[in-house]
């Protein structure tokens, strides 16, 4: 029988494999548009049209397709190239963020007719996104324009579109695995069944015998080094626990060897054939019990790991008072006590973790050979593209581990399809790169959806207690805590993450007594990571519920009580574990960020949107974050001018709809007087750009954006003087201009000024530095008004207002958008999002539909408004706003739902059920049953 398929207008005879989806079958001839995001049926990333029907395609047979004719996003434009209107829509109003999701959103939606767009929420319940709260999405199917045209030299302040968006809507744009590599070799992974075990023996005699596979590698055969796989500037902030293949395994789904084959297939049937021989060992996941004696010891290694007590699971620890808390709490009117618990949360970045390892000939990059293979042994470099946040220091990793010059390997960031945090790791480079070394051959490593769940990282859970001492006007006497941090099997950034959500939390009050004990602990469960708000989002859910729960026990206005205790404008932000003299309050938008909830307050009329009889109740919280992570943030930047008249920025900073390409176009534009279009920006390739420690902290505007903003502002002088001297005008009289300097009146193109200093000899270059110190602080506040319904426990959102202090706002739109997602993703955190692990540790929501994200549905329009300030630190007066909305959002909506209910939720997320258990449980017990 012969096969044949038409696909964007072109056909296919080759027959499809047996049982093989037509996902896999369209990315093998090239669609890379096509996206994997959960293998299952639950994301639409992979969303095709067959014979003009939207289908999921990872569920799609491929043989179904005979006779058929199938579009991608790549055929949905229209004849001449023109743009699809819904791909000019999703331009116009910026519907993506990181844009993993967009192909499968405009494949669906390009289907909708009227009825699909008058319930959107039913017709987009098969596609999700991460990133961006679904507001713009839902703007760009309604037609609603943001972006705005290039406009010279006023580029910052105003919402020019992201520079790969017409990328990202043609599924041109390429993500970590949309390339093409001769005889690449895939990886498949074998995880422990065992919380705790020790390996004593692996039999990979019957594995090697499956045709196709090349090779097993054990950990015989990995480098007996530990390391971390968080990436932070400086290594010694996180305990050398790890190392690449381990012969003890400390959770379930820990990596226990590595197969190697030509085909995902054969590797996967490899994995199933190896025999390994465990002696099981004591496991501990309650990290209270884990600290006690006798408890089963993790990590039994020496000071040179950095662990704070290793025969205790301590991790890392913190303690400190400034004061007399005992003191404090005698002087007070009043003392609330009570314990806060956070559960696990998944990153659920769309494009899961993974890297493809592969050899190129020795010499300068051109930035175009990305994925192709070349060159003979011993005239190679390594090249490790990985969807990672952190290039430059997953290379150094991989020097260290592996004893390679700096200068023989190069690691690319493509388009990362979503971060959170989670890709500050390594997680995947280490052991593909070994079998590449070994092999000589590229190799594949991609995570199924489940292994993101099993053996990727989630958000720590946090148990805190909290002690507030006020008197009977509000004024607090005495703040404590007592923090542990759940970091599970492996400490990478276990003590950063405790440390950090110590500190603008505690010091954005002021108290004369403060306390703090913070432990992170080890347990059998599945590691933690770095994940937006990096701790200050747990330990401001307990600091922000008790400081709503002691206002209204004092019988004060919630807000009122925060006016009165919060660190003004100038302030140090004091606490228990000494001021850092880096941190500074460079400009104050919190008084602004209190009155947008004031405002919200007084003009209130959502509550008449509650259906009859449902309890309806307000509730705000506000947070402050430090703009940039201490001990230093380094990047670098090099702005040139190029011989078309045109610029080109090298940054290192990694690209995953944090938004910060556009703003570093916006930058450099402002300085060189010109347009976002005259600027390219190159990015995130360790061959390409000069050092970046990577785009996490919230730092990509902060300081990659200052690095970029002095580089443009000396080649800005550079041009200037030399053009001074080329055309003998005074420099004074000289003005850069889109594409010209011009010269009181007379008019020098660019591209003339670059032939003349070519002829003298002269590059017009410019280097830019920032360390990332000193740091300013940002504040932000989110108010809800919800209603629930008594007899169901069913909880709708009425209204969510959002004030956000981000100082000079440098691109309102993507600002925004970085907002509302942050608040998107902190709803589903609170309302139902947890990783849940059994009594072994063994994770048991490893698949989208049993780990609930926010769809469509699920998120509210939230208004934002913005403070007005200028930084004095900031590029251009900005602040961070990628972490901090998440902050504030679930103690927010903690303080509604007591005010509804009259129940003080303490342990999120609040799950229907637990709601109406506890109203339940109230009624019975005020006897109204």
């Amino acid at each position: 029988m012969s096969f044949s398929v038409r696909v964007n207008g072109e056909d296919f005879d080759a027959e499809p494999r047996a049982g093989q989806c037509l996902r896999t079958y369209l990315r093998e001839r090239g669609w890379f548009g096509v996206k994997k995001g959960c293998d299952a049926g639950d994301c639409g990333a992979c969303t095709v049209q067959v014979d003009g029907e939207p289908v999921h395609s990872c569920l799609y047979p491929a043989l179904r397709a005979e006779g058929r004719a199938v579009t991608t996003v790549e055929g949905l434009a229209e004849e001449g190239g023109e743009l699809h209107p819904l791909q000019r829509k999703f331009l116009d109003a910026q519907g993506f963020q990181c844009g993993f999701c967009t192909a499968g959103m405009l494949m669906t939606a390009s289907a909708f007719d009227e009825e699909h767009l008058a319930d959107l929420p039913r017709a987009l319940k098969g596609n999700l996104c991460r990133c961006t709260g679904y507001r713009a999405i839902e703007d760009a199917l309604r037609g609603v324009r943001h972006t705005e045209r290039p406009c010279a030299g006023r580029a910052v302040g105003r919402s020019p579109g992201a520079p790969a968006g017409p990328q990202v809507v043609t599924g041109t744009a390429r993500y970590t695995f949309d390339v093409e590599v001769d005889g690449l070799l895939h990886m498949k992974l074998l995880r422990s069944p065992h919380p705790h075990a020790r390996i004593r023996s692996i039999d990979t005699s019957d594995a090697l015998r499956v045709p196709g596979v090349v090779a097993v590698f054990t950990h015989e055969d990995a480098p007996d080094r530990l390391y971390s796989s968080a990436r932070h500037e400086h290594p010694t902030e996180d305990p050398d626990d790890t190392r690449v293949l381990d012969d003890v395994v400390r959770f379930v789904g820990q990596r226990v060897a590595a197969v190697v084959a030509e085909s995902e297939g054969a590797a996967e049937e490899g994995r199933r054939r190896i025999v390994v021989d465990y002696e099981q060992l004591p496991y501990v996941l309650d990290p209270e019990a884990a600290m006690r004696p006798g408890a089963p010891v993790l990590h039994p290694k020496g000071p040179d790991s950095r662990i704070a007590r290793p025969g205790e699971n301590v991790c890392g620890e913190a303690h400190g008072e400034l004061g007399d808390v005992e003191r404090g709490f005698a002087e007070a009117d009043l003392v609330y006590e009570e314990t806060f618990r956070t559960q696990r949360v998944q990153h659920a970045s769309l494009e899961t973790h993974g890297c493809v390892v592969y050899f190129e000939p020795d010499g300068e990059p051109d930035g175009e050979r990305e994925g192709e293979q070349g060159g003979e042994p011993g005239e190679e470099r390594l090249v490790v593209r990985s969807s990672t946040q952190v290039p430059f220091l997953t290379r150094r990793a991989l020097c260290d581990l592996y004893d390679l010059p700096p200068e023989r390997v190069r690691v690319v960031a493509g388009r990362v399809g979503g971060g959170f945090g989670g890709k500050q790791e390594m997680l995947t480079e280490d052991i593909a790169v070994l079998a590449a070394l070994r092999l000589r051959r590229p190799v594949k490593l991609e995570f199924t959806r489940a292994e993101q769940f099993h053996g990727a990282t989630t958000r720590h859970p946090f148990t805190v207690t909290v002690t507030l001492g006020a008197r009977s006007d509000g004024t607090l006497t005495a703040v404590r805590f007592r923090v542990v941090a759940n970091t599970g099997a492996y400490g990478n950034h276990g003590p950063a993450v405790m440390f950090h959500s110590i500190g603008e939390s505690m010091g954005v009050y002021r108290a004369p007594h403060k306390q703090v004990d913070a432990y992170s602990v080890y347990t059998n469960a599945v590691p933690a990571g770095a994940f937006r708000g990096y701790g200050l989002g747990q330990v401001t859910f307990a600091l922000e519920s008790a400081m709503d729960e002691l206002a209204r026990r004092l019988g004060l206005d919630p807000l009122v009580l925060r006016e009165r205790n919060v660190i003004g404008p100038g302030e140090h932000m004091a606490g228990p574990l000494g001021e850092e003299e880096d941190l500074h309050i460079a400009s104050y938008g919190l008084d602004q960020c209190l009155g947008v909830v004031r405002t919200a307050l007084a003009g209130d009329t959502s509550a008449e949107l509650a259906p009859e009889g449902w309890l309806v109740g307000q509730g705000f919280a506000m947070a402050a974050i430090a703009c940039g992570p201490p001990g230093g943030h380094f990047a670098d930047a090099t702005v040139k001018l190029l011989e078309d008249g045109t610029y080109d920025v090298a940054v290192g900073t990694a690209e995953f709809g944090n938004g910060t390409t556009t703003v570093h176009q916006q930058i450099t534009a402002g300085a060189l007087g010109t347009t976002v279009d005259r600027i390219a920006v190159r990015q995130s390739d360790t061959d390409l750009v000069r050092h970046d420690t990577g785009a996490f902290g919230s730092a990509g505007t902060v300081v990659a954006g200052k690095a970029v903003l002095r580089a443009a502002d000396a080649l800005a002088e550079r041009i200037l003087t030399f053009t001074s001297e080329y055309a003998r005008t005074s420099r004074g009289l000289l003005r850069l201009t889109a594409e010209a300097v011009d010269c009181d009146g007379r008019t020098v193109s660019l591209k003339e000024v670059f032939e003349a200093a070519r002829g003298r000899g002269v590059e017009l270059a410019a280097d830019g530095h920032f360390g990332g110190s000193p740091r300013s602080v940002a504040f932000n506040s989110q108010w809800f008004r919800i209603a629930v319904d008594p007899d169901t426990g069913e909880i709708r959102i009425l209204r969510s207002v959002h004030g956000a202090d981000a100082g000079k706002v440098m691109n309102p739109l993507q600002c925004r958008g970085q907002v509302e997602g942050g608040v998107a993703q902190a709803l589903g955190a609170t309302l139902f999002e947890q990783v849940l692990v059994d009594d072994r540790g063994e994770v048991t929501t490893a698949a989208f539909r049993r780990y609930r994200l926010p769809a469509f549905a699920d998120v509210p329009r939230t208004e934002v408004h913005f403070s007005e300030t200028s930084d004095e630190i900031g590029p251009l007066g900005a602040k961070s706003m990628s972490e901090s909305p998440f902050n504030p959002v679930p103690p927010a909506f903690a303080n509604a739902l007591r005010d509804a209910t009259g129940i003080r939720f303490t342990e999120a997320p609040f799950l229907r059920d637990k709601v109406w258990l506890a109203l339940d449980e109230h009624r019975r017990r005020s006897g109204s049953r």
